[in-house]
């Protein structure tokens, strides 16, 4: 008796699982050693061959485009979330450290991908531009956040932040530790007036 090739469906399947393990050790692997990381450190990580690697991404710039793909989506599922929290000026501090945390961890992914023809529906700065302002909306609406604060405000603070802090010791901890400073000016107070 022979065995029958696997279904298209499970291969599909397990193509599909093996995409998802090479963006996922890809966006540590960058994390760790910037965009240019080496390719043979994301397969090995995900555990697939090289050539499993290329078959998915053919070009280093791909890859780099669906592990931001990848993060950006996260964020803004994670803003999506936030937007039922019972207290709307904390969601924007915790969505806040969300984003510094991916600023710092994307190490060169953005400059990496100029002049790269990407998809042109994917624009991440919109997608966060426009999670950062449905939070920010909220907050101002019920006046845990200034109405003064703009959401590009929000968005150039998280980047300046996660500038200053990736060459660091401990980047992610003094990250944190200004995102906190920051919090405690960004919030309003019960007692201020309103």
């Amino acid at each position: 008796m022979t065995e029958s090739p696997p279904s298209s469906g499970r291969q599909r399947a397990d193509a599909q699982r093996n995409r998802d393990r090479l963006v996922t050790a890809a966006s540590a692997v960058i994390a760790e050693s910037g965009a240019q990381a080496s390719l043979e450190e994301i397969a090995r990580r995900a555990g697939v061959g090289s050539a499993t690697l290329h078959r998915h991404f053919p070009s280093r710039a791909g890859l780099l485009e669906a592990v931001l793909r990848d993060r950006v989506q996260a964020l803004c599922e994670r803003a999506e979330d936030l937007l039922t929290s019972p207290d709307s000026g904390a969601a924007v501090v915790t969505w806040l450290r969300a984003v510094v945390a991916h600023a710092s961890t994307a190490r060169g992914l953005g400059p990496a991908l100029t002049g790269y023809d990407s998809d042109p529906k994917f624009s991440p700065h919109t997608m966060i531009r426009q999670a950062a302002q449905q939070l920010l909306a909220r907050a101002h609406r019920e006046g845990s956040v200034a109405a003064a604060v703009a959401v590009d405000d929000v968005l150039h603070l998280a980047n300046g932040i996660a500038l200053a802090t990736e060459s660091l010791p401990d980047p992610a901890a003094r990250a944190d530790a200004l995102v906190t400073l920051v919090a405690d000016g960004l919030l309003r107070d019960s007692t201020d007036e309103r």
